[in-house]
């Protein structure tokens, strides 16, 4: 990999490394962090011409050492208005985004918006940020592989840098480090790098974080990823030939939305999910038999991630092909029916703090221990269904570490959709909540808001983005 100096006004760039791997558009992002001049409106002078996007690197003849010369002016920064109330509607749609405190976008360094999109989504949870920030490499296990570590450390800065800005980020190190560790992201065709399966990587990078926060000498940050993320699910297992039954349990980082004929709804979907059949061999019968495995949830994560199964393999033209069909999902979604005997019970007692909160909020008067159980176990929309559009607000942990309970009831927070039929191409997207409520959508390096009301219209049934992915938050009570 060549070093070469830049010339950008007075400015010199003594050593500035050019990865001959990557497009000239990843060099174009380098510059953009050190000049502040997007790649758009970088003109980079070489020998007859001017540096394309997507020039092959071994045509062009650059040599250790070569000056390079670049023009272009910086982004300016946003300053307030000096007189008078300007209201943020009234903003141009990139100031409105600043005004909402976003992170940063996230630049496209060549078919990465699989990744960029699964980031954004993990950017947004606060709880992971923080765990994030106490890892060091002095809490890394022996057991844990080099580039584990160095995936978890490239997380851990890049989104300490989207904090720090509201310029596009080059996520370079990140897209590095992901491709040495999982080969599969670095495929190429025709020598340019492939579009990739964002679930895939939200999983695989899900799975490395697990491994190596959990592998820290702090006990607390062990359990972290676990208690943000993870699903326990208790099975039956049985046998309708034989009449076995067993029952078995497994940690899970997601749940599957199943898609069919006969599901229109997430929940639907949920239930479809939580059932299959498997073919193992049966003792008593010494031969292979069909059992059918039914799944309850046992233990429930702070933020509850859900997959919608739109992909299957088509062996026809062996590819991944797409489900189009229109799954609505809820802005508010209730697990209860979803959740094994015994976690429904140490629910109720939470559920009902819940609904008296939001009763009170609503001048209505809360019910006693009395209520029959079957009160207890009603869908929670009812109850924000009393003032229309408006969620009540419930108490959740503090920085003093009050201890608070889940209830069950999970408040929509991310989806990452996709855009075109098949795994292999299209686009994907984040639309995020912020802080503030509002939401945002981050096409890649590009921020824009959104409203509400248009987050619940990605629910599939023709070419436009569909959910893919939506990440839910437990509204929780305190103790």
């Amino acid at each position: 990999m060549p070093t070469v100096s830049v010339k950008w006004q007075k400015k010199v760039f003594p050593a500035v490394e050019i990865d001959t791997s990557q497009p000239p558009f990843v060099f174009k992002c380098q510059l953009y962090d050190l000049t502040g001049v997007p790649p758009e409106r970088q003109k980079i002078m070489l020998k007859g011409g001017l540096l394309k996007d997507d020039a092959d690197w071994s045509t062009l003849g650059v040599k250790e050492g070569q000056k390079l010369m670049m023009m272009g002016t910086a982004d300016e920064i946003v300053k307030a208005p000096e007189k008078g109330p300007v209201f943020m509607e009234d903003l141009p749609e990139e100031e409105q985004v600043v005004a909402l405190g976003h992170g940063a976008g996230l630049f496209n360094l060549g078919n990465t918006c699989y990744m960029n999109s699964t980031l954004q989504c993990l950017h947004s949870v606060p709880e992971l940020k923080s765990v994030l920030l106490n890892y060091t490499s002095s809490g890394r296990s022996n057991e844990l592989d080099q580039y584990s570590h160095l995936l978890t450390v490239a997380t851990r800065d890049l989104f300490s840098e989207l904090d720090r800005n509201t310029r596009p980020v080059a996520p370079l190190q990140f897209l590095s480090v992901l491709r040495k560790k999982y080969p599969q992201f670095a495929q190429q065709q025709n020598g340019v790098y492939m579009q990739q399966d964002a679930e895939e990587c939200w999983t695989q990078l899900m799975y490395t974080l697990s491994q190596s926060l959990g592998s820290s000498e702090s006990s607390d940050i062990s359990a972290s990823v676990k208690r943000l993320f993870g699903v326990d699910l208790v099975s039956r297992i049985h046998c309708a030939e034989s009449g076995e039954e067993s029952s078995e349990t497994e940690s899970v980082y997601a749940l599957k939305c199943h898609i069919s004929q006969d599901v229109n709804h997430l929940h639907e979907g949920l239930k479809h999910g939580l059932k299959s059949e498997l073919e193992k061999v049966s003792p008593s019968l010494g031969r292979s038999a069909v059992y059918s495995k039914e799944s309850r949830i046992s233990d429930l994560p702070r933020y509850l991630t859900v997959q919608f199964v739109r992909f299957f393999w088509k062996r026809e033209s062996k590819q991944k092909a797409k489900i189009l069909r229109k799954v609505d999902y809820p802005l508010e979604l209730d697990v209860y029916d979803l959740c094994s005997d015994e976690l429904r019970q140490k629910l109720q007692a939470p559920r009902q703090i819940l609904r008296d909160l939001e009763n009170a909020k609503f001048g209505l008067k809360a019910k006693g221990k009395d209520s029959s159980s079957k009160e207890n176990d009603v869908n929670m929309s009812e109850a924000s269904s009393a003032n229309e559009g408006e969620t009540p607000k419930v108490p959740e942990t503090d920085v003093s570490g009050a201890k608070t309970q889940l209830t069950g009831i999970y408040d929509l927070v991310a989806v990452l959709t996709h855009k075109g039929r098949s795994a292999d191409s299209g686009h994907y997207v984040a639309w995020v909540k912020q802080e503030s409520g509002k939401w945002i959508e981050y096409d890649d390096d590009n921020p824009i808001p959104q409203r509400e009301e248009d987050i619940t219209r990605l629910s599939g049934g023709g070419d436009w983005h569909m959910a893919y992915i939506c990440m839910y938050k437990a509204r929780v009570v305190k103790e």
